[in-house]
């Protein structure tokens, strides 16, 4: 016999002894206890079942879940884990915008007019790519755009200070006697108030004036101590203005070189679509604000209200705070029209200040803005008091574009789509191996 044969015979006999030991184990019953067998090394001794219990041995631990990492968290409820979880990301997250608000307050004399040139180049960037398609150098196309912007900045004001000037003795006749028609209706009126009531209560205003006199004048040397600063903030909107305008897409394009090559494409994209959204806000604004100042302007004139032009002015500046700006401005026109005219035509500018506010806030702002700027009235709201609060007026005209801008980069950075490849980028493909 070979040997290939003996090892062949081997096998043979060696699967046979193992299908009998396999048909044995399952023709056993359950209920017949194996015979015990000595534990070797290479058939180690039964293992107890899950619940049996071994003498001298420390209790199994509990099984952890899957979001717990010891047996102190699996002890504490998952609800309280959630809200303790929850509790120190709001805290961390709270402290640093808390550190981003005193940081912004403390160089809030750079950061102010750094926002209002950025309104002020979102304004006057489709003048300059005109002048720019029209084959003009880059930087005599910003300085011409910003002089001429300057220019009717300020005629504008001139106009409006000397019909101011023209108006005041006028107004300011009619204004006492406004004011004795006034008395005479405390007098004769539903309040019946008598000669001794108005001059208790004209004695207590002159009371009230005297005391307060000292913080009056503290405030006029405080205007008069921040004259610099307006002046150093005005050089620099100017100045920032016109880089803005002449290399705003070199700044843009450095600023994402420092990012991640991954983040590039991303922030690029949500960062144009934001620069987008503010130009047609701006734009917009500009054209709802006019619209208000012609539509009251008009209304002023016909009645022949004065300051029919200042007024204008005023609401037109105004609307650029939304919701409340031309209300307020318009509410000046309202007075003075109280004073001039009476109560009659004073009720009818009213009218006409309410009218032109709802065209504007469920006509012009919807089709003229669109979707892209299209913000909550309650996010409105809250950014303006928030506005208000941090920085004044400035805070005021500033937070309602900078919400619609966030809004507008959140949603191009949590979008899931990819952006576009640049006309100018350059894709290298390795080869395989």
């Amino acid at each position: 016999m070979s040997r290939f044969e003996r090892l062949r015979g081997r096998l043979r006999r060696a699967y046979e002894s193992g299908r009998d030991t396999v048909r044995a184990a399952r023709s056993t019953p359950p209920d017949v206890p194996t015979p015990a067998r000595a534990a070797s090394p290479s058939e180690p001794g039964p293992v107890a079942p899950p619940a049996a219990t071994v003498v001298g041995a420390e209790p199994p631990s509990p099984a952890l879940h899957h979001s717990t990492s010891s047996r102190d968290d699996a002890d504490v409820p998952h609800a309280l884990r959630i809200a303790a979880a929850w509790s120190w990301r709001l805290i961390v997250v709270g402290v640093v915008f808390w550190a981003l608000v005193k940081l912004v307050s403390t160089i809030s004399i750079v950061i102010i007019p750094l926002a209002v040139a950025m309104l002020l180049s979102a304004l006057l960037a489709p003048a300059v790519g005109w002048l720019l398609r029209a084959r003009l150098p880059k930087s005599l196309a910003t300085a011409v755009v910003l002089v001429a912007g300057l220019a009717a900045v300020v005629g504008t004001l001139t106009l409006v200070v000397n019909e101011f000037i023209k108006g005041v003795p006028e107004l300011a006749a009619k204004s006492s006697q406004g004011l004795q028609q006034i008395q005479d209706w405390l007098k004769t009126g539903p309040l019946h108030l008598s000669d001794n009531d108005l001059d208790r209560y004209l004695e207590e205003a002159q009371q009230w004036v005297n005391n307060n006199t000292e913080q009056f004048t503290s405030g006029a040397l405080s205007t008069a101590t921040t004259l610099a600063e307006v002046l150093t903030g005005t050089i620099l909107v100017l100045f920032a203005a016109f880089f803005f305008l002449r290399d705003g897409n070199m700044i843009w394009r450095f600023v994402v070189r420092l990012l991640p090559v991954a983040a590039r494409w991303k922030v690029d994209d949500a960062g144009r679509a934001s620069w987008a959204t503010l130009v047609a806000y701006v734009r917009a604004t500009v054209l709802v604000a006019f619209i208000d100042a012609v539509g009251i302007g008009i209304f002023l004139v016909i009645f022949d209200i004065p300051f029919a032009f200042p007024l204008a002015a005023l609401v037109f500046l105004g609307a650029f705070i939304p919701i409340i700006g031309a209300t307020l401005s318009g509410g000046v026109a309202v007075l003075v029209a109280l004073v001039d005219s009476g109560p009659v035509t004073a009720l009818i500018i009213l009218g006409v200040v309410i009218g032109v506010q709802q065209v504007e806030g469920h006509i012009l702002q919807p089709l003229i803005m669109g979707r892209a700027v299209a913000i909550h009235p309650l996010a409105v709201i809250i950014g303006l008091a928030a506005g208000v609060v941090l920085a004044g007026i400035t805070g005021a005209l500033v937070a309602v574009p900078l919400i619609a801008v966030l809004n507008t980069a959140v949603r191009r950075l949590a979008a899931r789509t990819v952006p576009d490849t640049p006309p100018d980028a350059v894709v290298v493909a390795s080869r395989a191996p």
